[in-house]
């Protein structure tokens, strides 16, 4: 049931994503090669998928229309990794499996092919077919979770700043809960919007999304130094090569991954076909434990809308 459902959510995202980025040989046909070569480029799709689950919560079933929402989400994650990926921040030749976006189109499209995931993720948002206080809303949700204020670029920022020194923890959880967990808990949030959720639900799907986004991030600093190049699809041990704040480094592996909600026993990791995960589960997501547990808990909240 659940591998069926994050096919379902991967293959829906896909799907939308086809249908809403521009054709590969539409002028200027360079940049909307270079948007569908980082799009496309494989990927989990957690964001949309995130998305979605949380709005059929809500909702009791799959709201129509919300895999656009999860199609924006992905392209603003797109966006930011093209970003990430150039040489003025990780400088890395390696995302998903494939040649980063500058290494295959040059630095300056690029930057564009990033810049222009972004205005059109806005363009799909401003279209959704949900109420206009709730498309209100959500973009309001997203643009803060991608913004400077404790969001995505703001974390960005604070981790560039924080290489090649020794970070305390509360710098270390800022740049995380900013950099990597605001986006995964406005994707939450803006599914539960979507589908007409409360202000009751909407504190709790935030509070879900802020621990499973921390979650995730401390377990993709494990994967950074315990993974190959070749098993993550990008370069390994870059954290570690620019003295980047990590749990890691900070707590070693064994006692980041337990802050992470993984069992001692799970502290094994093998790649499956949508990158690396823990052995004998899915790759989408390592904490099992603790994303079921916050999920049963936001039942309570269901088909409420």
């Amino acid at each position: 049931m659940l591998k069926q459902t994050l096919e379902q959510g991967r293959e829906l995202t896909d799907a939308a994503l086809e249908r809403l980025l521009p054709a590969a040989d539409q002028r200027p046909s360079s940049i909307h090669q270079a948007m569908r070569h980082s799009v496309f480029a494989g990927g989990k799709r957690l964001r949309p998928i995130l998305c979605m689950e949380a709005g059929r919560m809500l909702a009791g079933s799959l709201p129509s229309g919300i895999e656009d929402l999860g199609a924006a989400l992905e392209m603003l994650h797109t966006y930011s990794l093209i970003h990430d990926d150039l040489p003025a921040l990780d400088n890395d030749d390696l995302r998903r499996g494939r040649p980063t976006c500058h290494k295959v189109f040059g630095e300056a499209i690029a930057i564009l092919a990033g810049d222009a995931l972004q205005t059109l993720a806005y363009e799909v948002l401003s279209r959704l077919r949900c109420s206009a206080e709730f498309r209100v809303r959500v973009i309001e949700e997203i643009a803060h979770g991608t913004g400077t204020i404790e969001g995505m670029i703001g974390g960005q920022v604070v981790d560039l700043e924080a290489e090649h020194s020794q970070p305390d923890l509360a710098t270390l959880e800022y740049i995380h809960r900013s950099k990597t967990a605001a986006l995964i808990s406005a994707s939450v949030v803006s599914g539960g919007l979507y589908a007409g959720a409360d202000d009751e639900a909407v504190g709790a799907l935030r509070g879900f999304g802020q621990s499973i986004g921390l979650a995730f991030q401390i377990v993709d600093d494990v994967l950074d130094v315990t993974q190959t190049s070749e098993q993550l699809g990008k370069t390994a041990g870059k954290d570690t090569a620019a003295e980047k704040a990590t749990y890691p480094a900070l707590f070693g592996v064994d006692e980041s991954l337990r802050k992470a909600g993984v069992p001692s026993e799970m502290h094994v990791f093998e790649k499956g076909p949508h990158g690396v995960g823990l052995a004998n589960d899915d790759p989408f997501l390592a904490p099992w434990s603790t994303l079921l547990g916050n999920w049963l808990r936001l039942r309570g909240f269901a088909n409420r809308s």
